[in-house]
């Protein structure tokens, strides 16, 4: 593995941020199309301003195309200054990404990019913090952020459990 030297700073960062409080599911809706509440909405804007204040740039980001994940993700675009289209869609983040794609999923990201936020749902989003956490994190409540880092230079050497825990974010305790 290749390691990098600490006083340049450098790492691979990724952050998981679980989407913002969300619709009842009833039967006129799917499960797929539930948008987020009036409080989903505000607390996605305050952990948006939140996540400002402790990052510079979220990197690239990658959302699962539920509307309320995808919605969650523009909520922190806007805050960021970020232009909506530079956000990938990744429909594994909701139907498919088991543990065994952990490493292939992340390995395929380019090395031009040094973090990378997820959007996503439970209990995924908190099974892939988990995943690559040494220490592993609590269940990630409603647009709660984790930020894990790994001391290499590309997302290729990256390998369960080797990641430190950066910060852990919530609504009701943001600090």
């Amino acid at each position: 593995m290749k390691t990098v030297n600490k006083k340049e700073g450098k790492r691979k960062r990724l952050i998981f941020i679980r989407h913002g409080k969300a619709e009842e599911l009833v039967p006129e809706i799917s499960d797929f199309e539930r948008s987020l509440t009036l409080k989903g909405k505000h607390n996605a804007a305050l952990m948006a301003g939140i996540l400002k204040s402790a990052e510079k740039d979220p990197g690239l980001i990658i959302t699962s195309p539920a509307f309320r994940a995808y919605e969650t993700a523009m909520i922190f675009c806007r805050e960021f200054n970020m232009n909506p289209d530079s956000v990938k869609i990744c429909s594994d983040l909701y139907f498919s990404l088991r543990a065994d794609d952990f490493i292939p999923f992340i390995s395929s990201q380019s090395d031009d990019c040094d973090t990378i936020t997820l959007f996503g749902h439970n209990p995924l989003i908190t099974e892939m913090a988990a995943y690559f956490a040494a220490d592993e994190p609590e269940e990630l409540p409603k647009t709660g952020i984790f930020c894990v880092s790994f001391n290499t230079l590309s997302w290729k050497d990256i390998r369960r459990d080797s990641g430190t825990t950066e910060y852990f974010l919530k609504p009701k305790s943001p600090r």
